[in-house]
């Protein structure tokens, strides 16, 4: 998923963050009230309905969320363009500056305490900080300068053209009841869409999001009457579906956003870069560009709140159940493969062994029907040619110093190498070093048990033997006692 939580608005909504310029019903913004920063975070970067990222319905731009797992925003025309600062914006600052360093609301040293309430307020990202009689207090937010709890994390950078008409929709529905629905979900996309016959909706892919939503990836193609197709620009596309009536029909679709997934131009990556977010420390910005484990891949974005954290918390798990699940399906498909081979290599084994015996059987019906055939007929001159070169073969075989002794001195070399390794087979063996150990420990104690035994055998012999000396010693008393 992509990063969400930078700003305060009501009308963005959703777990990505949107570089297109939010419109805000009187929220404040990063540094203050009615600010128009237009980078957009999630629920939106900065308030009010000025210019911003993305203004009108531009190109599209999507930054993935955490890992692989690529959620894209939109970006028009001005991007990452940041306003001149207003007075208004000036005063807030100063408003700022003088409630965390110098109030003076009561006029004596609680101001000094007041002021260190402040700034712990500011730290906070919460509260109100009062610091003079005749203005109001400052409002602070968790996209004050001062707040301690924000952070700076990396988000995946879209590789997809505009050509490509790759448009994201999150559904606020399960998985499963997307892709049950998946067909009825098309043709309520193509109606949308005005339909048009020459007009064709695709699902590209479906994946699974935290808080039981779903990311569907479409793209629509269009036909031409030559007979040639091409994919509607996913600028287009998202610029339609950004259509006030279009929206609302999306909505009752489920639909809580819509993204044009295209790629950033490298003058796009290097003005991102260049300008540091509002709110974000300029020192901690280039220390996070600094520590990117892949500038190509990857680019920075802000963390603000414990509720952006949980959010990139929720899409790791997710992210992490998704590889988790991808390598079950691997591990099975191996064992699989490795059953497959076992099987194959014994059937391979078997064929061959089948295939000896055929060829011997039909080098015996050969032989038999050669002699069949050659029956009746003279024994003719290269038949003899060929019995004296057998003859002087066998006579060579059979006598005592030549190939018979070899053969013989050989066959005996072969029994006793067959011999051998079949004793020294036998006898190979290995014992797992833990397994070992506790086979001593096991006997040591059976040792110990015997030892304590015969000890105990012992002591009993020697009672035993101890009374039966005082009883031999006993009887002649009694004879005399009882005489």
């Amino acid at each position: 998923g992509a990063f969400g939580g930078f700003g305060t608005t009501t009308t963005t909504v959703g777990p990505t963050f949107s570089f297109s310029a939010p419109t805000n019903t009187g929220t404040s913004g990063l540094f203050g009230a009615n600010q128009n920063k237009g980078f957009g975070f999630g629920t939106s970067f900065g308030t009010g309905t000025g210019t911003g990222l993305g203004s009108g319905l531009g190109t599209g731009l999507g930054f993935g969320g955490f890992g692989t797992q690529q959620q894209q925003t939109t970006l028009g025309s001005g991007l990452f363009s940041q306003p001149a600062q207003t007075p208004a914006q000036s005063n807030q600052l100063i408003n700022t500056a003088s409630a965390l360093s110098a109030p003076t609301l009561l006029g004596d040293e609680r101001d000094a305490i007041l002021a260190k309430w402040n700034q712990l307020q500011a730290f906070w990202g919460t509260g109100k900080g009062y610091f003079n009689n005749n203005i109001a207090p400052v409002e602070f937010t968790q996209e004050n300068p001062f707040c301690r709890f924000k952070a700076v994390g990396y988000s995946l950078m879209p590789n997809n053209k505009d050509e490509d008409g790759l448009v994201v929709l999150v559904f606020n529905r399960k998985e499963v009841d997307i892709r049950s629905q998946q067909q009825q979900l098309v043709e309520s996309l193509h109606k949308i869409l005005g339909g048009n016959q020459t007009l064709t909706v695709n699902v590209e892919g479906v994946k699974t999001m935290p808080d039981d939503q779903t990311e569907v990836i479409i793209y629509v193609v269009e036909r031409s009457p030559n007979g040639t197709s091409r994919r509607v620009p996913a600028t287009t596309l998202y610029a339609h579906f950004e259509q006030a009536n279009i929206k609302s029909s999306l909505q009752q679709l489920g639909v809580s956003l819509s993204m044009a997934r295209t790629e950033l131009s490298p003058a796009q990556v290097k003005q991102l870069l260049q300008n540091p977010p509002a709110g974000v420390d300029p020192i901690i910005w280039e220390q996070a560009k600094v520590d990117n484990p892949d500038p190509d891949k990857l680019i920075p974005v802000p963390m603000v709140g414990f509720k952006e954290l949980l959010r990139r918390l929720k899409v790791q798990d997710q992210m992490t159940k998704q590889h988790q699940t991808r390598l079950d399906i691997i591990s099975e498909d191996i064992s699989e493969l490795q059953k497959n081979q076992t099987t194959t290599m014994a059937k391979i084994a078997q064929y061959k062994r089948k295939l000896m015996a055929l060829s011997h059987r039909t080098l015996q019906v050969l032989i038999k029907q050669e002699i069949q055939r050659k029956s009746g007929y003279a024994i003719q001159a290269d038949e003899e040619q060929l019995r004296v070169q057998l003859d002087t073969i066998q006579c060579e075989l059979n006598a005592p110093t030549q190939f018979k002794g070899r053969l013989n001195e050989l066959m005996s070399q072969i029994r006793m190498q067959n011999h051998f390794g079949a004793v020294r087979a036998e006898e190979r063996y290995y014992i797992d070093a833990d397994l070992l150990r506790e086979i001593k420990q096991h006997l040591k104690q059976q040792q110990e048990g015997l030892s304590h035994l015969i000890s105990i055998i012992k002591d009993d012999l020697e009672d035993i033997k101890l009374i039966e000396h005082g009883l031999n010693e006993s009887i002649p008393i009694r004879g005399g006692v009882f005489s």
